[in-house]
């Protein structure tokens, strides 16, 4: 397996500036240094930014499939518990989903967040649901984790009990994650209350949603320097309302921008990225730069579960996990926010490439990476593992033509 190579002619953008043509040198799975050149050099063309791998704060794995399940008749929910018994009621989930099994879901899910750019995901569901289905898939899905479902008397029940997750995120420094405040009912908006009383508001707390805080919540969390995972499609669809994104960025929150499960929320995060900037201007009546929002699928989820020293930058010693666009735009920021999975020219995870034109099937090869070439609209690509067998399957199963918007491929 080639160990040692070095991509030449890239702009590199990251949350700490931009660097025009460098050189990077990857040794077996890191970044080995900037400014060298290996004995296998892969060249670009003129003109392409490279970019940290994305990371996706927040999704359910098990629940990428469409269409959306949510309130119906112009009506909200009050809590999250009302879209819990909506889906659990509905025929999408019955009638088609019910007949996919779990694992093809999982790959499903996988293929949603690596072709827009993602890496690293996290999937908010108990280790006992995931664990069976990680190691098959083909990127990152965090593993070093504890959490709750939510913070009130009506929640799931996922883990041991808010206060035994918290400890063990505590004593094995991983994050502790939980939805938060998804709702307005009385007992939904005292998450942040519940969490101080029992000993667990701290800096290991990732906490998802949000949408009941109050500004005192907001200082208690910044305080605390949690972080807050925002998705804003998911919350707009459910309850017509997002969290208090501004006021959080102001008292200096750690902000990350997720997509949750496409039953709820976008198709892939590049969607999620423009509907939360759209969002925030419609909102506050000004613009949330490009420049603040890229960090917010890179480093600052990165710092969120606690992998700061591992992904989410472009540094020697940081694993090689990266994004070379070919942009739309001649702003760097601005030319991720634009990108469309198509202009996506080669994603690395460890150094190892999991999506690419075709132009880069030798790194696949010489990387050992098991790929199929696929057409995603109208640009031939290689990808790892064989999202249109799934596809196909999927299709098999339901019994007709489904049409999954995540999953771009040519027919």
């Amino acid at each position: 397996m080639l160990h040692t190579y070095s991509l030449s002619g890239l702009t590199m953008v990251s949350s700490a500036g931009v660097l025009p043509e460098r050189t990077l040198k990857v040794e077996n799975r890191r970044i080995r240094a900037l400014g060298d050149t290996a004995k296998h050099e892969v060249r670009f063309a003129a003109g392409l930014f490279c970019y940290p791998a994305l990371l996706n704060v927040h999704d359910h794995l098990r629940g990428n499939y469409l269409p959306r399940i949510g309130p119906t008749n112009g009506a909200y929910y009050l809590n999250w518990s009302y879209w819990e018994n909506d889906l659990r009621a509905s025929a999408v989930v019955l009638d088609e989903r019910a007949n996919i099994p779990v694992e093809q879901m999982y790959q499903l899910s996988a293929y949603k967040n690596l072709f827009s750019g993602v890496v690293t995901v996290n999937d908010h569901f108990p280790h006992e649901f995931n664990e069976p289905f990680i190691p098959g898939l083909p990127m990152r899905v965090i593993r070093d984790y504890t959490l709750a479902h939510e913070c009130s008397s009506f929640d799931l029940k996922w883990g041991d009990g808010i206060q035994v997750e918290h400890r063990r995120a505590v004593e094995r420094n991983h994050p502790f994650i939980t939805h938060l405040e998804e709702g307005f009912d009385a007992e939904s908006q005292d998450g942040v209350g519940i969490l101080e009383r029992l000993g667990c508001l701290d800096d290991h707390g990732v906490f998802i949603h949000c949408i009941g805080f109050s500004d005192e919540d907001i200082r208690r969390v910044a305080a605390a320097r949690a972080s807050v995972g925002w998705c804003p499609a998911s919350n707009l669809f459910m309850f017509n309302v997002t969290c208090k994104v501004r006021k959080m960025l102001e008292a200096g929150v750690n902000v990350s921008i997720g997509t949750d499960s496409t039953h709820t929320g976008s198709v892939n995060l590049l969607e999620e990225m423009r509907l939360a900037r759209a969002t925030y201007r419609r909102m506050y009546g000004e613009d949330l730069a490009a420049r603040r929002i890229m960090p917010m699928v890179t480093a600052n989820p990165a710092r969120a579960f606690r992998l700061q020293d591992r992904t989410g930058g472009i540094a020697a010693g940081l694993q090689a996990d990266l994004l070379v666009l070919r942009p739309r735009v001649a702003d760097p920021y601005e030319a991720l926010l634009a990108a469309q999975i198509e202009d996506i020219e080669l994603l690395l995870m460890e150094g190892t490439p999991l999506l690419g034109s075709v132009e880069h099937e030798e790194l696949f090869a010489l990387r050992e990476c098991p790929y199929t070439r696929v057409r995603v609209r109208g640009r031939a690509m290689c990808v790892k593992g064989d999202p249109a067998g799934l596809l196909a399957d999927v299709r098999r199963a339901v019994g007709f033509r489904k049409v999954l918007d995540y999953l771009p491929l040519d027919d």
